[in-house]
């Protein structure tokens, strides 16, 4: 009996970070890591941004500071912050909202798919294609029972993203309340945004066909350096949608998994928060409840330490500000490594087009190049990237980019697909 409930299958290492390992296991002195989704300096380091150094001194030199229990729900002064942070403090303020400290975004994913499984018990989860690659497996494992579906997102053949196909999708395949995984900005691995007019129109097909929206959104101000532009589409869909006293205008809800992952660079420290979205006339007070029951089964209290930081920081006007230049010298830098990534690519005479790793947008890039071409950039070259031939725009500086080009360059040249 006991070799049977121990005889569960062998899975495969998770790419990336099976990927990373790889990375680090290599001697060669001019490898390249382009795969994981966290900032980097120009030495290729992990960036401590000043404001949260700041935020990190005042909070060591408190004399009241301690390392007790949040509550299970997290604190609450932070989540005020970051509700009015992503939904802005206007639609906050007026919004019916529930909202639940977690562990980062991967566990506000995670405990958005678990409860609405449970509560909402939509028959389908529509997934973009391509999505982080995580998406799949959250929704695997918190509600087996819901159906994936994937919607067209991205045009390969093209560069860009395949929005006839996407809103024919989601109006031929779906069923009321069930939910739509939607990124808010950055997308994750395109790098490709809708547009506001596109936005618009995925919301009619929403309320026209009573989904429920669950946006991810992990990249807020590092995306563009501008955190009011990267929380528009989030910000339309809860002001647009769920307001109105009719239900024929508005969805079921929606869920906003929100990560401070990546603008703050506290990759490690696992701050984010779940907030769900509901009409005026629905009461959250059970779905709150619901919420801090699934968590207090899977991790009991969040983190402290990070959350500290980040109410530190947006709490106060002069750190606030300090960290919207740090989100600009982090998203500045970015768009130079694209330019100067595209325009040695060119220079070199590299068949094809590149001009789309400059137009798009966030940590990123969806580069185009096959697998094997990824195969042979890492077996010959030492630079590594995921196999769809996404890269980590932060792993570029000006010590590798010409390496990296010059590679990339020779490895397209040589036909290999």
């Amino acid at each position: 009996m006991g070799s049977q409930l121990l005889d569960a299958p062998a899975l495969p290492a998770d790419l990336a970070f099976g990927l990373l390992a790889e990375v680090s296991a290599d001697q060669h002195p001019q490898k390249v890591s382009l795969i994981a989704g966290a900032y980097r300096d120009e030495n290729g380091k992990p960036w401590i941004l000043p404001s949260v150094k700041e935020a990190k001194q005042r909070l060591a030199a408190d004399p009241t500071a301690h390392h007790e229990y949040l509550g299970i729900a997290g604190s609450p002064a932070f989540l005020d912050i970051a509700r009015s942070l992503i939904l802005g403090t206007e639609v906050a303020e007026r919004s019916n909202v529930a909202s639940i400290q977690t562990v980062s975004g991967t566990g506000a994913n995670h405990l958005a798919a678990s409860f609405l499984a449970r509560h909402l018990k939509p028959q389908q989860v529509l997934i973009p294609d391509p999505t982080w690659v995580n998406h799949k497996t959250v929704w695997e494992v918190a509600a087996p029972a819901v159906a994936q579906k994937e919607y067209p997102y991205y045009d390969p053949d093209t560069r860009s993203i395949k929005f006839a196909d996407m809103i024919a999708t989601l109006e031929t395949t779906s069923q009321p309340n069930d939910v739509v995984i939607l990124q808010a900005c950055a997308h994750n691995p395109t790098s490709l945004d809708l547009s506001r007019d596109q936005w618009k129109s995925v919301a009619e097909v929403a309320r026209r066909k009573k989904l429920f929206i669950l946006f991810d959104s992990a990249y807020q101000g590092f995306a563009t350096g501008d955190v009011e532009n990267d929380a528009w589409s989030v910000r339309y869909f809860t002001a647009h949608l769920l307001s109105s006293p009719d239900p024929d205008q508005r969805i079921p809800g929606l869920c906003v998994a929100q990560s401070f992952s990546k603008n703050f660079g506290l990759n490690g420290e696992r701050v984010g928060a779940l907030h769900v979205v509901a009409p005026p006339d629905v009461s959250l007070e059970g779905t709150h409840s619901q919420l801090s029951l699934i968590a207090r089964a899977e991790y009991s209290n969040p983190p402290r330490f990070g959350t500290q930081i980040v109410q530190t920081v947006l709490s106060d006007p002069g750190l606030r500000q300090q960290w919207q230049q740090n989100l600009n010298t982090m998203s500045d830098r970015i768009r130079s490594m694209r330019k100067q990534l595209r325009a040695r690519l060119e220079a070199l005479g590299t068949p094809g087009e590149w001009s789309h790793i400059d137009s798009q947008i966030g940590m990123f890039s969806y580069t185009g190049l096959s697998a094997g071409q990824v195969a042979r950039l890492k077996q010959e070259y030492h630079i590594y990237m995921l196999p769809s031939g996404r890269v980590s725009i932060c792993g570029l500086n000006e010590g590798n980019v010409d390496y990296v080009a010059e590679s990339i360059s020779e490895v397209v040249k040589a036909g290999l697909t």
